[in-house]
């Protein structure tokens, strides 16, 4: 790892400590997810074998895991105390015993990310600990991951192009005739052409005609693109496991006035979002910019999500761009601003970028261009 790397796990940590006792918690325990690669630099598949780790305010970092995982945690820039059990089921408990006494803990209130912890690992650590009290804590880990360093800021830069750099290169090899599903392979194979990691973000959504469109999140079927239709692609790209997420909307051929007055609709509303973007405003604020756009011209009851969620090293994190949201934004902030008309029987629009809120205002990571293209 990188001394920068090193730092920004230590800063991790530490502000991870500073919270935790603000809470009253005694520690905080992840598994395999985002927030455990975010914590700890390495990064571990949810699978049957389960692994812990163990942040205790003032020791170093426990981790309990199988023995094969071992090799990743050798060269860490940070203390961490290593627990490893083999392929025999009866041998997890011991290790996570060892760990829980090596972070200090037994009667103790711990925080966990209830989204994210299985049964399989509360009961293992019931067993380890019987005496603790296992709590939701899952706010603690969004409100440190919430807020983007430079390094991760750069890292969704570089996937927002990798992603652009894919669907451009896409966009000429798409014809009237051809199916979603050939369009959505074609797309995946240029994301990993153009670098990103190789777990995508989530598989692109290609969504064309009078109901497909019109569906936020449609399945890239057998559908073939015929004239006339609006055509919805939704895709991202990964770059060292941080994601972009962005949509854009086109007609194949010849749409009709009404389809194109929609596109113009949705993306005004997408420019009054993002204008709306600076630190001191509510989210709830972004969102009602956009809405304001789309009631106003007759479409309110077919903006059916909220206009943004939160971005990084998951697609939907905190903050989320919603009605009723008073969170303040602040700097780091990373997340998307995605309205969209969606009309039964006749079609829909989505037009999406990622951004970062800065000192004065926010900063877009997409700019491929956002007015009606026609294609095919």
């Amino acid at each position: 790892m990188s001394t920068l790397n090193a730092a920004s796990l230590v800063n991790r940590h530490k502000k991870l400590s500073q919270a935790l006792q603000a809470a009253s918690l005694q520690a905080m325990l992840v598994n395999p997810g985002p927030s455990i690669n975010y914590l700890t630099g390495m990064h571990f598949h949810l699978s049957e074998r389960p692994i812990i780790a163990f942040f205790t305010p003032g020791n170093p970092p426990s981790l309990a895991l199988p023995e094969l995982e071992a090799a990743k945690t050798h060269g860490l820039p940070y203390e961490l105390n290593v627990f490893t059990y083999g392929e025999d089921p009866a041998s997890w408990g011991l290790a996570f015993q060892q760990a829980a006494a090596a972070a200090g803990l037994s009667r103790a209130q711990i925080g966990v990310e209830d989204r994210v912890l299985r049964l399989l690992e509360l009961r293992i650590l019931q067993g380890a600990l019987p005496q603790a009290e296992f709590v939701p804590a899952e706010h603690i880990m969004a409100s440190l991951r919430m807020f983007k360093d430079p390094s991760e800021v750069n890292a969704m830069q570089q996937a927002a192009q990798i992603a652009q750099k894919a669907l451009q290169a896409t966009l000429p090899l798409i014809k009237t005739g051809m199916r979603e599903s050939e369009v959505a392979a074609e797309l995946t194979l240029q994301i990993l052409r153009q670098g990103s990691s190789p777990t995508l973000p989530f598989m692109p959504i290609v969504a064309s005609g009078p109901h497909n469109s019109a569906n936020p999140h449609a399945f890239p079927g057998e559908r073939r693109l015929a004239s006339g239709d609006l055509l919805v692609i939704d895709w991202g790209a990964n770059q060292d496991g941080y994601f972009s997420d962005l949509t854009r909307s086109f007609g194949i051929g010849e749409i009709s006035a009404e389809l194109a007055a929609i596109h113009q609709v949705v993306q005004q509303a997408n420019a009054a979002a993002r204008a709306a973007v600076k630190p001191g405003t509510a989210c709830a604020a972004v969102d009602q910019a956009a809405r304001t756009i789309i009631e106003n011209a007759g479409f309110g009851q077919y903006f059916i999500h909220r206009t943004g969620h939160g971005l990084g090293m998951e697609v939907h994190e905190e903050p989320y761009i919603r009605a009723g949201n008073p969170m303040i934004l602040e700097p780091g902030m990373t997340f998307t601003i995605e309205p969209g008309i969606y009309i039964p029987g006749k079609g829909g629009v989505r037009i999406e970028d990622n951004v970062v809120v800065t000192e004065d205002g926010l900063q877009s990571f997409s700019d491929m261009p956002r007015e009606l293209l026609s294609i095919g």
